[in-house]
């Protein structure tokens, strides 16, 4: 199995990715294949003192600037670090593709360059989200901020094949994001989407409102690309509020005795609620898995190794295959 990696995607790039690469063949068993420029990962890694052993480059001097528009990743963008690794695995030359450079390029390189399953709308952006209950997919959390209802149905069907293969739990309960429990709640895209969800095989649920989707009673959350984004930033906001607060509690001589008491507890605490953990987040819909892993300045080689990770498992457990298969069986559901 060979996964593809940026090694010059996020802002600790390319130490930490190349040390989460590393770790990841020694564990993994899997071949990984880095583009971007040879000199610079060479001299990094023997920095960094870690074995390229298992690990092939690609080299190319560019990197793609996250300020850039995104669309440019398919014109000037083509020889760029992301751009070499995009177009290596639409001609076979790997079996899943991770960067943790631009969302919105990664999107519109999934779409047009690595292409979607067939009968796929839209690609969406497929985060992995801690709750009280366990963890859910939120679809989408930002590729598309215009949807109409049948991608939404797309969005549920492709979530659930995720969470089943992927994720392990059988037959996951399905709920789509919306102002109210009623069915005729919320806009013309919340009460067509309802209906078509209610008519899919699905295990659909119902409506969700925002106060009750950390209870984790649903593991399938659905909604258009526009809400999925204000939901995950301040969900990820709030995370940070409560451990800047938790922190701030645990301070001084007091807290520190008392932090000593439930210590298991704040550290299970604290990995359920860490995002490395995950991996990243999948684009959802493109016919080979393309992970978008978390980039931002406190990630580290644990968030590259758990990305790799789980794009090991996507292709061990045929999600794609699985996905195509739940799109065609569903696809009578579907408005034209």
């Amino acid at each position: 199995m060979k996964i593809i990696v940026d090694a010059f995607g996020g802002d600790n790039a390319p130490h930490e990715v190349i040390k989460g690469c590393a770790r990841a063949v020694k564990e993994l068993g899997v071949e990984i294949v880095l583009t971007g420029s040879r000199e610079k990962i060479e001299s990094c890694a023997k920095e960094l003192d870690v074995s390229l052993d298992g690990i092939s480059i690609i080299h190319t001097d560019e990197v793609f600037d996250i300020h850039e528009e995104p669309v440019q990743i398919i014109k000037s963008g083509k020889n760029t670090s992301m751009g070499v690794g995009l177009k290596l695995l639409h001609d076979g030359g790997g079996d899943a593709f991770v960067s943790a450079g631009s969302t919105g390029a990664l999107v519109v390189g999934a779409t047009m360059t690595v292409k979607r399953i067939k009968g796929i709308k839209r690609v969406a952006l497929a985060p992995i989200i801690p709750a009280d209950k366990g963890s859910f997919i939120l679809m989408d959390a930002g590729a598309n901020t215009d949807c109409r209802p049948e991608m939404l149905l797309q969005f549920a069907i492709m979530g659930s094949a995720y969470m089943e293969k992927v994720m392990g739990i059988k037959n996951p309960r399905v709920a789509l994001v919306n102002i109210g429990a009623e069915e005729t709640k919320g806009r013309d895209l919340e009460i067509e989407t309802y209906k078509l969800l209610k008519e899919s095989s699905l295990n659909f649920c119902g409506n969700v409102e925002a106060r009750d989707i950390p209870n984790g009673d649903y593991q399938v959350v659905v909604t258009d690309g526009y809400t999925g984004n204000v939901l995950l930033k301040l969900y990820e906001g709030m995370g940070k509020f409560f451990s800047r607060k938790l922190k701030g509690i645990l301070s001084g001589i007091n807290g520190k005795i008392s932090a000593l008491l439930v210590l298991r507890k704040i550290k299970a605490f604290k990995k359920q609620m860490d995002y490395s953990e995950v991996g990243g987040s999948l684009m959802m819909g493109s016919c080979k898995p393309v992970i978008k892993a978390h980039g931002s300045a406190d990630s580290n080689a644990n968030a590259f190794y758990n990305a790799i990770r789980q794009a090991k498992k996507c292709i061990d457990e045929k999600v794609i295959d699985e996905i195509s298969l739940s799109i065609s069986e569903n696809s009578g559901k579907e408005k034209a």
